[in-house]
């Protein structure tokens, strides 16, 4: 008997080399939007990439065309790429920001990161309770001068990346400000309405937090470090985020571009 659309599953690529809820929430969303089961697979297997920096993943693999063209749904770039053909070997439906768009010659006007429909899988309601996020890129959740902040003001709880992802999801949601390195911190905080600030990220590439701000508008100034943390004004934790326009379209845009033929009933 041949499955339907409604229970065979998406294949999605995510990375998963080093557990970071950033990563994990990607089938959870995809799930969402299809209306279909997701499991992981291989780089050449995917029917779909979607949340992460991961075009120059897929630029290596379908530098050629292969036996199947895969859906580039909110993935973005980590840095520059040489040679955009592999472009021509994939369906691209939507890019993460403007600046993965320009740098692979893509006449775009629509982004969005996949990231942002996470409150609609995992909603909550937001009441002040005095606490102040901070989740660092996984590679410096051992950082001396950080573990030194944390333990100084009962205010701040660190959040782990590589946590549970709705686990992190919730402490995200429920705290009154978040200072993150994580980019899916300053995300998954924008998505709930969490006003956040952006943590130095330490040896990252800038493209991909400079793509997502872009794409909501969001003016993005030089990241603070853990030792203005202390220092900080905050804006009231109910007030909303001044791009939250930005914020809209790009959900708007994540649910029209996504592909009919990918959605539960429409698959041949």
């Amino acid at each position: 008997m041949q499955l339907s659309a409604d229970t065979m599953p998406l294949r999605l690529h995510w990375w998963k080399a080093v557990p970071n809820f950033g990563d994990a929430i990607s089938p959870v969303v995809l799930a969402h939007v299809s209306g279909r089961p997701v499991e992981h697979a291989g780089v050449r297997k995917a029917d779909v990439w979607a949340i992460g920096s991961l075009l120059q993943v897929v630029k290596r693999n379908f530098s050629e065309a292969q036996d199947h063209r895969p859906v580039i749904w909110g993935a973005g770039l980590l840095h520059p790429v040489q040679g955009t053909g592999f472009t021509d070997h994939v369906d691209i439906a939507l890019v993460r920001g403007p600046i993965t768009a320009a740098l692979l010659g893509l006449e775009l006007s629509e982004f969005g990161d996949p990231g942002l429909l996470i409150n609609v899988v995992w909603p909550h309601k937001r009441a002040p309770n005095g606490r102040i996020g901070i989740v660092p890129h996984h590679s410096l959740i051992d950082d001396p001068v950080l573990q030194a902040l944390v333990a100084s003001d009962t205010r701040y709880q660190l959040i782990d990346p590589r946590g549970d992802a709705q686990a992190v999801c919730d402490a995200i949601a429920t705290c009154d400000h978040v200072f993150a390195s994580s980019l899916h911190g300053l995300i998954v905080a924008d998505a709930y309405g969490v006003p956040n600030s952006w943590l130095a990220p330490a040896g990252q590439s800038r493209l991909k937090y400079l793509d997502y701000a872009a794409s909501v508008g969001r003016p993005m100034q030089a990241p603070m470090q853990i030792e203005d943390i202390p220092t900080a004004v905050l804006p009231d934790p109910l007030s909303p985020l001044s791009y939250q326009a930005g914020i809209d379209a790009c959900r708007t845009a994540l649910y029209a571009r996504f592909p009919k033929a990918l959605q539960a009933g429409r698959a041949a």
